[in-house]
């Protein structure tokens, strides 16, 4: 599971987020029929993707990907599965910066623009981007993705309930970037992740299903 009830910031109308990867036979993946690359529960919401494209996207450090290789809500894993999620370190480096730093900046002006034109903002988005602040410095410090962030959850949900005036949001957004800034400039990870061992892990994958 990933959401709300992952991060700790669930109440009693939180949706369940489940999140998975599917590895399919040989004979299938081989055939003219091929697989889906991804499944999806338009009912549920729930997301599975084929395991190389779990992979890839994991590699490009996709937060929701990376997540959940982190999350400590899980209803099953297969061997391979635990074996994945014990490799977690292989998929984390520098490019966290890119892609979390830089998907906020991105939604921030257009939640400006919304207050701009609409007078309002969603407050549930702002507080998640707030939240992928926090995480991708603490992952650029320690070399880990946080999941929980039990210990921002007021904070964070006041500004779900719209109870924080925007002026203070983008205050801690900006001191989050410092943060972010700060945290990359003095990162020890890798720049880019372990393609090997993660490619090593995709054949051994493969061949468990001929």
């Amino acid at each position: 599971m990933i959401g709300s009830r992952a991060y700790g910031l669930d109440d009693d109308a939180s949706d369940t987020d489940r999140r998975g990867i599917y590895l399919p036979p040989a004979d299938r993946h081989w055939s003219l029929a091929g697989v889906p690359a991804q499944l999806e529960d338009d009912t549920t919401r729930d997301t599975y993707w084929e395991l190389q494209k779990f992979l890839v996207l994991a590699l490009k450090a996709n937060p929701n990907l990376l997540e959940c290789l982190s999350t400590p809500l899980v209803e099953h894993a297969t061997p391979l599965a635990q074996e994945l999620r014990a490799m977690q370190d292989a998929f984390v480096s520098r490019l966290i910066y890119q892609t979390y730093n830089g998907y906020v900046l991105s939604q921030f002006k257009k939640l400006e623009q919304d207050l701009r034109t609409k007078g309002a903002i969603k407050q549930k988005h702002a507080m998640h981007l707030i939240r992928l602040l926090l995480a991708g410095a603490t992952a650029l410090r320690e070399g880990v993705i946080p999941v929980r962030v039990t210990e921002h959850r007021e904070r964070l949900l006041a500004i779900k309930r719209g109870e924080v005036p925007w002026d203070d949001v983008n205050t801690w957004r900006l001191e989050l970037h410092q943060a972010f800034d700060a945290a990359f400039a003095a990162t020890r990870l890798p720049e880019r992740p372990d393609y090997d061992r993660v490619d090593a892990f995709l054949l051994r994958a493969r061949r468990s299903m001929v």
